[in-house]
């Protein structure tokens, strides 16, 4: 697998541990190694949902954070990269979607602080959810047995406070994370490839899930993985939702 350098500070992206998704990065760091990019997705096994034509599909405002890495490897978060990406992938999101048959209906939080935070949590939860999914159904030697040939992992019924609220079909939730190499990273990685040594780089990841805000399932789901991509600029962030959206039953 070949980094690439990109230029300025945007530096080379192999791949990077987040402390705060320890499930994740395992997940990554095992796909990674058979190849630079990945993207497969899952559906609903057990009584799939049929999506009805012309339904209404809630789109959850995207979970997004971009990092850089230090020279010793730590992921400083950066505000304004951040806000970019989640500029870019929202248009994006918007475009894509809108040229099919169903209603997308953007999310907007209610004025109610005790039932935005209830919607924060849901948020949370597909993160946590979805990093339980990387783990035990990419992963071959983590492969649960009760679930081996089985998708059938949910957001429980707490989802159906959307449903009321938005009268919403289904929800898609939109979980994603991008780092990379500072200019102090990417003069450690080349003086360590002298010496034959291996540092990482950076790596952009993330997951999509559709819901159903009935039962809460998720009917489907798909991951991306990859050693490459930016998106804190607007084309390289369109291509990288097109790979996530791949295969979405909409």
């Amino acid at each position: 697998m070949h980094g690439k350098l990109l230029n300025g500070n945007r530096g080379i992206k192999l791949f990077s541990r987040h402390a705060a998704v320890p499930l994740l990065s395992l997940a990554c760091f095992s796909l990674l190694l058979a190849a630079c990019a990945q993207t497969s997705h899952l559906k609903q096994t057990d009584a799939p949902v049929s999506i009805p034509r012309n339904a209404k599909i809630l789109l959850m405002t995207p979970d997004i954070q971009l990092f850089e890495l230090t020279a010793g490897g730590m992921q400083e978060p950066k505000a304004d990269w951040t806000a970019a990406a989640k500029q870019h992938v929202r248009s994006t999101l918007a475009k894509q979607l809108a040229s099919r048959n169903d209603v997308i209906v953007p999310y907007e939080a209610p004025a109610d602080r005790d039932a935005e935070h209830d919607h924060l949590q849901l948020v949370k939860l597909h993160e946590t959810v979805g990093n339980t999914i990387l783990v035990h159904k990419y992963v071959p030697a983590l492969n649960l047995p009760t679930k081996r040939d089985k998708m059938d992992y949910s957001l429980g019924e707490g989802v159906r406070q959307l449903k009321a609220r938005q009268a919403a079909d289904c929800a898609l939730f939109i979980f994603m994370r991008d780092s990379y190499a500072s200019a102090g990273r990417v003069a450690v990685i080349a003086a360590a490839a002298v010496l034959g040594v291996a540092v990482s780089g950076g790596v952009q990841q993330g997951f999509a899930s559709l819901v159903d805000l009935e039962t809460g399932n998720i009917i489907w789901f798909n991951r991306l993985v990859r050693g490459y991509g930016d998106l804190r600029t607007p084309e390289p962030a369109s291509e990288a939702v097109t790979q996530l959206l791949a295969g979405i039953p909409l």
